[in-house]
């Protein structure tokens, strides 16, 4: 049976290399990210093994802990100094000792726009420490020198690209505080991973970085080296006898190594999701196109089954023949896929560093995952979408098979299939239903959802193939206006419903997707766009940036003083702990608040807000059950112990004010960081400056900060429509994918229902039906069988959007359901674009049959 399943395939290769297409880009998506994983997680792992390649074991200050407070940035740090690295230097087995003293810093490029502002984690500020010989190993100059006193910085290579800059140039920058200006002196290389999957690099003279990160004469770390034959364990056992036990640790090089490997690798794992949702998607569409194909050619080769069944051969071997020639078309399939996944790993790299977002680069790594896994799921979703054709196979009589080459269904077939399909929908529809009083997103919503949507895409699966009359006969009033080839077309999609719904579900279902992802992501848009500036009064708002200390306050009085500056009010953002829950509370000022903040009281005002008094939601007045008068106890910040408070007023949810209004002198003074400003909310005054010159002055105000981001309603919601980028990759993403793999199976379709009715076609043209005519009528089989599917998708996805957008409506106050019509209409032109398409080749060929040939052919 190896040898008829063999024979058979290579008998079909031209039919199956459209299979084989279909699965290989599958395959593709899966080896290709599995490949780009393996390279990606390498040369993270090389990098960070290069940075700790000579550091044996590093002493850092414990971590103070729960509860204990430190009140200057260097009081963690006092032990880590000058007196314990000599102390550390006569412990036996240390061969070097190296202090160093790293933090953040965030710098402008040339053009004054902050570098890799997304990855503050990444924007690394070190010191410069000498060795012996001068140079410090970790990084190497490659032109200036190193910084000399407290104007000077060098930053790496990459930094230097990135934002224009050359010796002699004077830097903005700001670590966690006020802002720096500094000259640059040396541009210097590193290996450090932070740095290589994307960060900055800025290095200070070493009192300079002490102040910043440390206090004068202390560091956060020192690094050591181990002598021959002492194991890092063991040099780590003895430093860690001579430091104070609750003052200071120590850890291995490769422990360090380990923890910064895992620390890359979890910030950079989302980029392997979208391709292996890709790879999903095609797997799932491209079965549909294995089981048509299979079952078209079981029945096309009807006779030659009944010869084998009549010879001998049984049931089992029958379906071991198709399985084995599923088997080797998967294998095919997994060969070229994996391949072409090579070409997928070599690119996603560059497709990937979008925003100076850059990986670490390496050779790219291939190992036993990848490949085990594109033999895996080219072959097992090959032979596992064969097997229902076998199945149909091996129940074929061998004398029912002589006398027709196909079968059509039994009435009780296609009751078992309404009924099935029918309890499938019910189901579906009553899962998907029952969200419609949800609450929140919460996940088993979220999985309820899920299981709702396949649940109703499996019941239009199965019932597919009894809609297809109704719905295509329902079409026929236009295609009939089309003359004889428009009606032909319509008899021929009604010819076998089983293979028209077969061939439509694969487009079916990528409809359903992008029409479903589509009305999610512009409603959610929508949603976000309203929120972004709901409540907000003010026509700019200055926020922090990753720092962890906020707006310099003095840049308050600076903002305010600023020409055209109406009213500037500073925010203290922080968090309330109460009733076993976290909110977020925003301190403001009540005499200038009323101007930058749209707040509708539902019960006591604002007015008598201070110490002690708070105002909050609606949502939390109404799940804690408080208003006006009531009592609330509760924690702000850091203050550990909890307080009474009088709540005084009850707004409307504000997503600028948050859950609790209190007053910023208060949460100001309980917060992490005391005294500290998180938010400027400016309204400006009427006039005829643009919004993007106030914009300007704003930013000068704030000396220019690269931790601080200015911006105007405008661009608060723009910013807030660029969370659904990702989305609206996806959904185009699929669009193309589900249109390249339903138009092989529209091909592969038409090409087997061209050569079944060759004699067909041959008496049509013997009666006078011309090349145009026979042509004509494919395609209008094609776009008939395009726009079934469509149909169908677009109702399935419409369908499951209205039940998700009700999971989406209980977290997201503002949601609402919205249909986009343009991406809806581009969505039904690309789907019928694909059966026009489809079609020509088809066409093509059966237009060029000569009509006493094809009348002859048996």
């Amino acid at each position: 049976m190896l040898k008829t399943a063999l024979r058979n395939a290579l008998a079909h290769k031209a039919r199956l290399l459209l299979t084989v297409l279909a699965v290989c880009l599958g395959v593709a998506f899966v080896s290709g990210t599995l490949v780009f994983a393996d390279s990606s997680a390498a040369a993270h792992r090389a990098a960070v093994s290069k940075s700790f390649a000579d550091i044996a074991v590093t002493v850092t200050p414990r971590q103070p802990s729960p509860g204990a407070t430190a009140d200057g940035p260097g009081d963690g740090a006092t032990v880590v100094d000058d007196v314990l690295a000599r102390k550390l230097a006569d412990v036996p087995g240390v061969a070097a000792v190296r202090p160093s003293v790293d933090g953040r810093a965030t710098l402008n490029g040339s053009d004054g726009a902050p570098l890799r502002a997304g990855r503050t984690w990444a924007n690394l500020g070190a010191a410069h420490v000498p060795g012996a010989d001068g140079k410090d190993s970790r990084f190497p100059l490659v032109k200036g020198h190193a910084p000399r006193n407290d104007a000077e910085i060098a930053v790496d290579d990459g930094t230097a690209a990135a934002g224009g800059f050359t010796l002699g140039d004077t830097i903005t920058l700001a670590t966690d505080g006020p802002v720096l200006r500094k000259r640059l002196v040396g541009i210097v290389t590193t290996k450090e991973p932070r740095v290589t999957a994307g960060g900055t690099l800025t290095l200070f003279h070493e009192a300079t970085a002490q102040a910043l990160f440390a206090s004068p004469g202390h560091y956060t770390s020192i690094d050591l080296s181990a002598a021959p034959g002492v194991s890092d364990y063991e040099l780590a056992e003895r430093v860690g006898a001579v430091l104070p036990a609750d003052r200071a640790e120590a850890t291995t090089g490769g422990a360090q190594a380990d923890q910064q490997g895992i620390l890359v690798d979890t910030l950079t794992r989302g980029y392997t999701k979208l391709p292996l949702v890709f790879a999903g998607v095609s797997l799932f569409i491209g079965s549909f196109l294995i089981v048509n194909t299979f079952t078209m050619l079981v029945s096309r080769r009807g006779r030659e089954i009944a010869l084998l069944r009549a010879i001998g051969a049984s049931r089992r071997q029958v379906v071991r023949s198709v399985l084995w020639e599923a088997a080797l078309v998967g294998l095919a399939a997994s060969v070229v896929g994996f391949l072409l996944g090579l070409g997928i790993a070599a690119v996603l790299p560059d497709l990937l560093n979008t925003g100076g977002n850059a990986l670490p680069r390496g050779p790219l790594v291939i190992g036993p995952r990848p490949i085990l896994a594109a033999l895996g799921v080219g072959v097992g979703v090959t032979v596992l979408a064969a097997w229902l054709p076998s199945r149909k196979a091996a129940r074929i009589a061998p004398i029912e098979a002589l006398r027709s080459a196909d079968q059509p269904p039994t009435a009780m077939a296609s009751r078992v299939r309404g009924v099935a399909g029918a309890l499938l929908l019910a189901l579906g529809a009553g899962l998907l239903v029952s969200l419609t009083g949800a609450k929140d997103a919460s996940e088993e919503n979220l999985r309820t959802a899920m299981c709702g949507c396949a649940v109703v895409v499996v019941a239009m699966i199965v019932l597919a193939p009894l809609l297809a009359g109704p719905v295509i006969r329902l079409s026929g009033r236009l295609t009939d206006r089309l003359g004889i080839a428009g009606r032909l077309a319509r008899e021929n999609a009604l010819r076998d419903p089983r293979r028209t719904a077969a061939t439509a579900s694969a487009l079916m279902v990528g409809t359903a997707l992008v029409a479903g992802l589509a009305v999610i992501g512009d409603s959610t848009s929508q949603a976000l766009d309203r929120q972004a500036a709901a409540g907000l009064g003010a026509d700019h708002v200055i926020s922090a940036r990753g720092s962890m200390s906020g707006i310099d306050p003095a840049a308050v009085k600076r903002v305010a003083d600023t020409a055209g500056v109406k009213t500037a009010s500073a925010v203290a953002d922080s968090t309330l702990f109460t009733g076993g829950q976290v909110r977020q509370i925003a301190g403001v000022d009540a005499e200038t608040v009323r101007d930058v903040m749209e707040l509708d009281f539902v019960g006591g005002s604002l007015k008598d807000l201070g110490p002690g008094r708070l105002a909050v939601s609606a949502s939390v007045a109404r799940e804690q059950g408080l208003s006006t008068g009531s009592t609330l106890t509760a924690r702000i910040g850091r203050d550990q112990r909890s307080k009474q408070y009088t709540v005084v007023g009850v707004y409307r949810d504000n997503p600028v004010a948050h859950d609790v209004l209190g007053a910023r002198v208060e949460v100001g003074r309980d917060s992490h960081l005391p005294n500290s400003v998180q938010r400027i909310l400016v309204r400006t005054d009427a006039g005829g400056t643009t919004p993007k010159a106030t914009a300007d002055r704003l930013r000068t105000a704030t000396g220019n900060s690269p931790l601080v981001k200015v911006q105007d309603r405008d661009e608060l919601v723009h910013e807030a429509a660029g969370a659904m980028g990702d989305l609206l990759t996806l959904m185009y993403g699929l669009l193309v994918l589900g249109a390249v793999i339903s138009a092989l199976g529209i091909v592969n379709t038409l090409a087997v229902s061209v050569a079944e009715r060759t004699r067909e076609i041959g008496v049509l043209r013997a009666v006078g039906m011309d090349r145009g005519g026979i042509r004509r009528m494919i395609r209008v089989e094609s776009v008939t069988v395009a726009g079934f599917g469509t149909l169908l998708g677009l109702a399935g996805g419409l369908f499951g959007a209205w039940a998700v957008g009700a999971v989406a409506n209980g977290a997201m106050a503002d949601y609402s359901m919205a249909l986009p019509w343009g991406e809806l209409l581009l969505v039904c032109l690309v789907s019928l674009a694909v059966g026009v398409l489809a079609a020509a080749g088809p066409a093509r060929r059966a237009a060029a049959l000569s009509p006493l040939e094809a009348v002859a052919r048996t």
